[in-house]
């Protein structure tokens, strides 16, 4: 049995469906009927959007079509604010582990994809994945993201093994706490068996939802080239019981304003069928040059720097309680513009070269990777500069620790009492770091970030808490949280 026969008898699931929660023509004659929005239909929207709740593909769509200076203004402001009123003023901090470059996908836009020669290929043994997190820990990571190609090798047992590992690996009084997954679509039965190796969030991005665009680039007789083998993987993966779920597409394969309907389609679908349990994070990667990959040069729908600010913000605007994840992908300089406009997770101090903590220099380890990072800056310089913009600095993962996720989550999050939570435990994770990692300029510059914040919080319990816990975190005690 080959690897993609394995799944074939599960994809008569998605074939038998006469139609899915995906429809082309009505995204673009949505798009199409809002091409030239009013002032007054932009605020109207605006408006909705300022009471916190999730807009529809209607609203949206006027949003993402409104050209006007003045109006695209008041966008960026309202998701500004939405943003801090929902999440507090913290960015959360992770990072990325690539544990495996082989895949048996041919997408014609990744570094990874089979036919590329110009890629080392490798899969970290448990032994180098010890070592991998070792550092991530050591540098003061305590969250990430593992990320698998599509490969016989990476098969579900390993991903659960390597989960464990990474959970195993202690340095002094640190770990790392909180280990999301981006890997393959898998079978409820093999979601299961994650379930059980206490996976954090399941990520699985659609790449494109625009269904042409998506056989263009994901070739027939491979695993990813089943449109709703992929469409559906949250789907399985809540239906197992992981109430933590992630989507996200590729920008810059097909028109952005199309990407953007189809996140939110998505995120409709899932609260439609999961009791409002959305997506938890959505993620928009553009696409960057990759070794040996052409397409990435010069891509037909690449996304300027100002449509990419807006496609944020109006992501902000219409799921306004879902956490955005801004990647390295991005330049420093696009990130200090974009992170304002609605951004709730960075990652920092990233490599991603299989193998990239323990091998690369400046952060980059090209053959081995699957595109080129834009930020290559040290976990250490973006804290300190996250301090500098008004944010503060989180390494959290109480929520997740203490069951504040799917539904529960949702319920706080949409009630906007997630700062209740978030900016004491970002104070004192940010605490932790400036204590075991920092260089002495961040480390005085985050002792400034923190008294501000402290002074801020305007719950006298949760401060005297706060205080309290400040205090156990300079006498050696760690990992106290709300």
């Amino acid at each position: 049995m080959t690897f993609l026969d394995k799944y074939k008898e599960q994809f008569k699931e998605y074939d038998m469906m006469e139609k899915d929660f995906i429809d082309d023509d009505k995204i673009l004659s949505q798009l199409q009927k809002w091409q030239n929005p009013s002032k007054g239909d932009v605020r109207r929207v605006l408006k909705k959007a300022a009471k916190r709740v999730r807009l529809e593909p209607e609203e949206t769509a006027i949003l993402i079509q409104n050209r006007d200076k003045e109006t695209i203004s008041e966008m960026y402001e309202l998701a500004n604010k939405l943003k801090r009123e929902i999440y507090g003023e913290r960015i959360v901090f992770f990072a990325p582990l690539y544990i495996s470059n082989k895949c048996a996908n041919n997408c014609k836009y990744c570094g990874f994809r089979t036919e590329n020669k110009m890629v080392g290929r490798r899969t970290l043994t448990m032994d180098e994945i010890d070592e991998e997190v070792k550092i991530m820990i050591e540098e003061g990571q305590k969250r990430t993201v593992l990320v698998y190609g599509e490969s016989p090798e990476t098969d579900i047992d390993f991903i659960c093994d390597s989960i464990r590992r990474v959970y195993s690996v202690k340095s002094g009084a640190s770990e790392i706490r909180r280990a999301n997954i981006n890997c393959a679509p898998l079978s409820r039965d093999e979601l299961k068996k994650l379930k059980e190796a206490e996976i954090g969030t399941f990520q699985v991005f659609q790449e494109t939802y625009h269904r042409k665009t998506y056989r263009k680039m994901h070739p027939q007789g491979t695993i990813k080239g089943h449109y709703r083998w992929r469409l559906y993987a949250q789907d399985r993966a809540l239906d197992v019981g992981i109430d933590d779920v992630a989507i996200g597409a590729l920008f810059g394969l097909y028109d952005w304003k199309f990407e953007v309907m189809g996140l939110l389609y998505h995120t409709i679908h899932l609260e439609e069928k999961y009791n409002g349990v959305g997506p938890h994070t959505i993620s928009f990667p553009r696409i960057e040059p990759a070794i040996g990959t052409s397409f990435t040069s010069n891509p037909e729908y690449a996304v300027s720097d100002e449509d990419f600010k807006k496609l944020v913000a109006i992501l902000r605007l219409s799921v306004p309680y879902t956490g955005l994840i801004l990647t390295a992908r991005e330049k420093p300089q696009v990130r200090r513009e974009v992170i304002p406009l609605g951004v709730s997770q960075i990652d920092a101090g990233t490599r991603i070269g299989v193998g990239g903590y323990k091998n690369s220099e400046g952060n980059m380890l090209p053959d081995k990777e699957q595109f080129q990072l834009g930020d290559v800056r040290s976990l250490d310089d973006v804290v300190r500069e996250t301090c500098g913009m008004d944010s503060l600095p989180s390494f959290c993962t109480a929520c997740y620790r203490a069951g504040r996720t799917g539904e529960h989550f949702m319920d706080v999050a949409k009630s906007s009492f997630v700062h209740n939570f978030c900016m004491p435990n970002a104070i004192l994770t940010l605490k932790e770091y400036l204590l075991d990692y920092a260089s002495d300029e961040t480390r005085e510059i985050g002792e400034k970030e923190l008294i501000k914040h402290i002074d801020a919080l305007e719950d006298e319990k949760t401060k005297k808490f706060v205080i309290e816990s400040l205090r156990r975190l300079e006498k050696g005690e760690r990992d106290i949280r709300v």
